[in-house]
């Protein structure tokens, strides 16, 4: 609810694109508020009265806080992302229903495929192509599942439904859990604009990706860990970010990115803190799996290696540019792809050092969301392989590098496109599908926004005075900061004269 303006004596909100209120004794907002400090905010406000009045109250809402309001857009949001996936949940796909309702998961076919549906545990009776904790986040769904079909069997009253199904149901249930635990976690480390968190909970991404498969685990550990690190509790932080990387490699990349931030301001004693609990943690995780089945605990690095370049890259649009003869050439099934690994791994390490050269060189010390996204967007930009779902990954941190509705709409509307454009062509042209050159267009664009969002996050950078987050309240570093927040700069390779080191 908003306020009507009175009195000559009272003070003007800003702009809708400038800066938020700062607090004042007249009761002004003691946070930011996005519609006054984001257009596409404030446009959305009218179809509820218009943005937030120059007196209304914030912070004292007895029920409906920002954290609340967020968890109910993020459960609003899952649920339809269940409606999406209901026509494959109970695995009968005939008529190539995954691709014509856009339900696809990997959920369900790996459900059989690996023994899950037979009581097998992943690693030790069957073989697993996904890092541990996700192979335990698979078998914790199996068990709950089983436990459903045994108390639906035993009461009478709940309805029957096929192992697969309550299988998948249960797995969606514990996603959905960590999309929440992410988008608290985001708010947590959002300071004083809790309201960011909302650009999670009503995510497209979210809607279409939210149980593809089960990246949501990773990125909720990672997002718990930049938590913690804003909290100022890297040992914490370097847990969540360790098991994290027991469920997907990439929040190791996030530790990177703390890496070169506490080399420019000094403080390696901290991160190395958080370096060795994160690998303690990675390695009780891993380490008694590794011990008891290391065939099949090694099979998600030994695929990684030999796998060719997944559909939804560059490298594979260059590779059918070429008609299959780039790099490598036509490889026989297994065949390790050694040209294009090496420049995979060459492209990630230039990536690595152009984001280290830029936390060094910048003006104000990047903060922590913004190196992080650069690094994951940067990796998966030249990687061989994105999954769909790995865009997940780049949620939290670009919500909380350029918390900006337009250009992050606007990419995860690309995302969207894609896996419609993806199913249409994994139905084929017989179907009413669509021909590959329509999914490498949606690749193309997609990678553009992609690229667009990392330069907007690297002007935000090279020239803090344009940074929303820096700009929206008085003396702010860097919310997420934690022990960086605020610390004086001890390494730095070049600063602009008359830029000031503080923003």
């Amino acid at each position: 609810m908003s306020s009507t303006p009175s009195g000559p004596s009272a003070p003007a909100p800003p702009p809708a694109d400038g800066p938020a209120a700062f607090p004042a004794p007249s009761g002004r907002p003691d946070r930011v508020v996005p519609t006054w400090s984001d257009p596409v905010a404030a446009q959305a406000s009218e179809a509820v009265g218009g943005p937030w009045g120059r007196h209304a109250v914030t912070g004292r809402a007895l029920f409906w806080t920002p954290l609340r309001v967020c968890l109910l857009y993020a459960t609003v949001v899952l649920a339809g992302a269940w409606l999406k996936q209901a026509p494959c949940s109970d695995g009968n796909w005939a008529g190539s229903v995954q691709y014509t309702h856009l339900c696809y998961s990997d959920a369900v076919p790996l459900f059989g495929l690996h023994g899950l549906d037979t009581g097998a545990l992943p690693y030790l009776d069957s073989a697993v192509e996904y890092p541990v904790l996700t192979g335990a986040f698979m078998a914790l769904a199996a068990l709950l599942g089983r436990g459903y079909e045994s108390l639906a069997s035993a009461a009478g009253l709940l309805p029957q439904v096929p192992p697969v199904q309550a299988y998948y149901v249960a797995t969606c249930l514990l996603l959905s859990l960590c999309a929440l635990v992410t988008v608290r976690a985001v708010l947590g480390a959002a300071g004083r604009r809790p309201w960011d968190a909302a650009l999670i909970g009503l995510s497209p991404l979210l809607l279409v990706h939210a149980f593809t498969n089960w990246d949501l685990l990773a990125v909720a550990l990672a997002a718990c860990g930049l938590w913690a690190w804003a909290r100022e509790r890297p040992v914490l932080a370097g847990v969540l970010l360790g098991l994290g990387t027991a469920a997907k490699l990439f929040p190791v990349l996030v530790l990177g990115a703390l890496f070169l931030l506490c080399v420019r301001a000094g403080t390696l004693r901290v991160w190395l803190r958080a370096a060795v609990a994160a690998g303690a943690a990675w390695l009780v995780a891993d380490l008694p799996v590794a011990l008891l089945a290391p065939e099949n605990w090694s099979l998600f690095f030994r695929l990684n290696s030999s796998r060719p370049a997944d559909p939804d890259t560059l490298w594979n649009i260059a590779i059918t540019a070429a008609g299959g003869d780039l790099f490598d050439g036509p490889l026989a099934q297994g065949e390790t792809p050694v040209v294009l690994n090496a420049l995979v791994a060459v492209c990630v390490l230039l990536v690595v050092a152009a984001v280290g050269w830029l936390t060094l060189a910048a003006p104000v010390r990047p903060r922590v969301a913004q190196v992080a996204f650069l690094l994951v967007a940067g990796f998966l930009l030249v990687t061989k392989v994105w999954s769909p779902q790995y865009s997940l990954w780049l949620l939290p941190l670009a919500v909380l590098a350029r918390p900006r509705w337009r250009s992050l709409l606007l990419w995860q509307a690309t995302e969207a496109v894609l896996w419609v454009v993806r199913m249409l062509w994994y139905l084929g042209t017989d179907d009413r599908g669509v021909g590959v050159e329509w999914f490498f267009l949606g690749v193309v664009v997609r990678d553009v926004a992609v690229v667009v969002l990392m330069a907007l996050v690297v002007r935000d950078v090279w020239r803090p005075d344009a940074d929303v987050v820096r700009t929206s309240w008085p003396a702010v570093d860097d919310p997420a900061g934690g022990p960086l927040d605020g610390a004086e700069d001890r390494v730095v390779l070049r600063r602009r004269r008359g830029t000031p080191v503080e923003a």
